[in-house]
């Protein structure tokens, strides 16, 4: 008996606080996920890192042995003036892009990397002046960018979503649900292939050092604004037509993340996923409900008040001036 007592008050105390064990778990698989996502690129990573710094020191240490005349702490501060103007974007390789980091349509291609988050890295403000602008840049255009995305994206999916779903729903008298899964899924494929395999295989053809991989490897890190930076097209030697191609690369960047929110939008509006996400939500009490709902109610009310008057004083002002007969003293009208 009391076995059964104990079992069922736990099972009570484990509904009633439901939402708060699910967030529990939420959290703990979340850590797990970054534990694992460590643990897999170190033993994928590290083994290249150290065959990579080996090479270095063989490397370094066979250009010393043939110029003996160059001591190795010239040749560090030399190597460290050369990898600090890489990171600048600027290079000394006689194979290098000989076009400009900051002419307008590479300052066009990182004022869109900079305002949409991705932000490769591939070249950064040089002077103060530009730093300090950068920042106020990024402070204001960054939620223009954001209400940007947000209005364009309930446009789209209005009619790319909202529309077909309750079309079939209604004309055909298919299931809202089915609908609904059968069309995230075929958007989402066609999203997958015209802004992920076709690009890729554009920019495999475009880059001469990018296979369909590494190619297909940007278009993800891109669109996802991880934007690691380690591919940037347009960067090669001699590339021609630089100028239309930054635009183009622009553009599609513009539109690629357009269609990954109107993607991602589509899915979170799917019944499945609105009831898996609202059990990590925390449920608002009967009380605070009440509360919206008799605000709601007042609004309403006063708001019809206020309609209802408007209409009376507008009917009173549309009607002829007559002139009311003057009263007597007596209360009586005179003839």
């Amino acid at each position: 008996m009391l076995q059964s007592l104990a079992g069922s008050s736990c099972v009570r105390l484990v509904e009633r606080h439901r939402s708060a064990w699910c967030f529990g778990l939420l959290v703990l698989g979340y850590l797990l996920y970054l534990v694992f996502g460590a643990v897999v690129f170190s033993s994928v990573e590290l083994p290249c890192e150290d065959l990579l710094r080996q090479e270095l020191r063989k490397l370094k240490r066979r250009f010393l042995d043939e110029h003996e005349c160059l001591s190795e702490p010239q040749l560090e501060r030399f190597l460290g003036r050369v990898l600090e103007a890489s990171n600048y974007g600027v290079s000394v390789l006689s194979n290098a892009s000989g076009n400009w980091n900051w002419d307008f349509t590479s300052a066009l291609f990182f004022a869109s990397t900079v305002l949409s988050t991705t932000g490769y890295g591939h070249a950064v403000p040089l002077s103060d002046g530009g730093k300090a602008f950068c920042i106020i840049y990024s402070v204001i255009g960054i939620p223009f960018t954001l209400l940007f995305l947000t209005a364009v994206v309930q446009r789209v999916t209005v009619h790319v979503t909202r529309r077909p779903v309750l079309y079939f729903h209604i004309r055909w008298g298919f299931s809202k649900q089915v609908v609904a899964v059968v069309h995230a899924v075929l958007l989402g494929f066609v999203t997958v292939s015209c802004f992920f395999f076709i690009p890729a295989a554009v920019f495999s053809l475009l880059e001469d050092d990018w296979n369909f991989l590494e190619s297909f490897y940007f278009c993800f890190i891109s669109l996802s604004t991880i934007g690691l930076g380690d591919y940037v097209p347009g960067e090669g030697y001699n590339q021609k037509f630089r100028e239309l191609y930054k635009i183009g690369i622009t553009c599609y960047l513009l539109l690629g993340l357009i269609a990954m929110l109107v993607v991602l939008e589509t899915f979170c509006e799917l019944h499945e996923l609105k009831k898996f996400r609202k059990m990590f939500y925390v449920k608002k009490d009967k009380d605070e409900d009440q509360v919206h709902i008799v605000e709601h109610d007042q609004l309403s009310f006063s708001s019809i008040a206020d309609h209802a008057a408007g209409v009376k004083e507008d009917r009173k002002q549309s009607e002829p001036f007559v002139a009311s007969p003057p009263a007597c003293a007596d209360g009586s009208a005179l003839h």
